[in-house]
């Protein structure tokens, strides 16, 4: 299997491996080349160990670094203020040990003046020859108002009850008077910030909890399905195929390697 985000081939005549590593070198400084270009937007690479291999300017100069190679071999919990550090590190362990993304997850950064402030965090697995051997991401930051981030903080409270009790019967105008916000304030600041409606975001969080359940195998479907939240087996099954492609069924056979 040829390394993610890397168009190279392998050159003949070399290991296989050896030819991913390389690709996967070059599509990483491409990368890094590409989004050196974008002051909002941090963007690294990390070995399996969760040690940096990659970095743009942006994100060594909100560290204080002079050139990359102050950075290189080191951990989130080596440069960045607690507990920042030790929540990125974790975050990238997790992606490496499981091997599934992490997606617009709204998070606390460091900013140029060391200030806190929000941003949209997206991390992949790095696979070469079908190995996680890292981690690659990026975090772009939100521009926003000061009355615009504490609207982000309840959002955060949101995120965190919801993705923590996907299950719960959750309703929107539920959420939003968690969020102290009207419906419709909550409506248009949720899909302004998170770049999706509240509703299918709500989804998005249930499949994954499901797929998830799925994956470690030991429940019936059904169960799994009420579990994350679903109504009933068949509204689960038509939500799952819509999003997914194929059935739960079919998913947990995939996965189990039959």
């Amino acid at each position: 299997m040829s390394p993610q985000l890397t168009p190279f081939a392998a050159p003949e005549g070399r290991s296989a491996l050896r030819a991913a590593g390389q690709a996967l070198t070059l599509s990483l400084a491409t990368a890094r080349t590409l989004f050196d270009a974008c002051p909002d937007v941090v963007f690294f690479a990390k070995d399996r160990a969760g040690r940096y291999r990659c970095a743009n300017r942006t994100l060594l100069q909100r560290l204080g670094l002079a050139d990359e190679a102050a950075l290189l071999g080191r951990t989130p919990e080596d440069v960045f203020p607690e507990p920042l550090g030790a929540s990125y590190h974790a975050q990238d362990l997790a992606v490496i040990e499981s091997g599934r993304p992490l997606l617009d997850e709204l998070e606390r950064h460091l900013f140029p003046n060391h200030q806190h402030g929000w941003c949209l965090t997206r991390k992949l697995p790095l696979e070469v020859d079908g190995r996680v051997t890292g981690v690659v991401g990026i975090s772009r930051d939100l521009q926003l108002s000061a009355q615009s981030a504490q609207v982000l903080g309840r959002l955060r409270q949101v995120i965190d009850q919801v993705q923590a009790r996907p299950a719960n019967d959750w309703r929107i105008g539920a959420l939003a008077a968690m969020a102290h916000l009207s419906v419709a304030q909550f409506e248009r600041q949720f899909a302004r910030v998170m770049q999706i409606p509240p509703r299918r975001w709500l989804i998005s969080v249930r499949l994954e909890a499901a797929m998830r359940a799925l994956e470690a195998g030991g429940q019936p479907v059904a169960a799994i399905a009420q579990a994350a939240g679903f109504a009933d087996h068949s509204a689960f099954t038509r939500s799952f195929r819509k999003h997914v492609g194929v059935t739960p069924s079919e998913y947990q056979r995939a996965v189990a390697g039959g």
